[in-house]
């Protein structure tokens, strides 16, 4: 026969079980532009749309999926960024971290 406290601990376990579980598996989110971060780095989700004036460093043909920092496959749309604290970025972006996959 189970007690009502061996009861609520078990209630307990799976609460906290199923909790950490859908942690675990969440998707990250993806970078806003207006992220401090990004604006801090220059990001854009659309490296076509980076002002070259401000950023001479960018160059047509710099983004994020040929970066030595996107973390995703190369036929992602989204993946993680080593610079952007576990946030996506957009394959098709761009920041001043950008720096040529070798």
């Amino acid at each position: 026969m189970t007690t009502r406290r061996q009861a609520l601990h078990v209630l307990t376990l799976a609460v906290t079980t199923g909790a950490i579980s859908r942690q675990a598996f969440a998707q990250p989110a993806e970078l806003a532009e207006t992220d401090p971060q990004a604006v801090a780095l220059g990001y854009r989700h659309d490296a076509t749309k980076v002002d070259a004036t401000k950023y001479p460093a960018w160059a047509a043909g710099h983004v994020c999926s040929n970066c030595q920092l996107f973390q995703g496959k190369p036929s992602d749309t989204w993946g993680p960024c080593g610079v952007m604290a576990g946030k996506l970025v957009n394959a098709k972006g761009w920041c001043v971290a950008w720096a040529r996959k070798t």
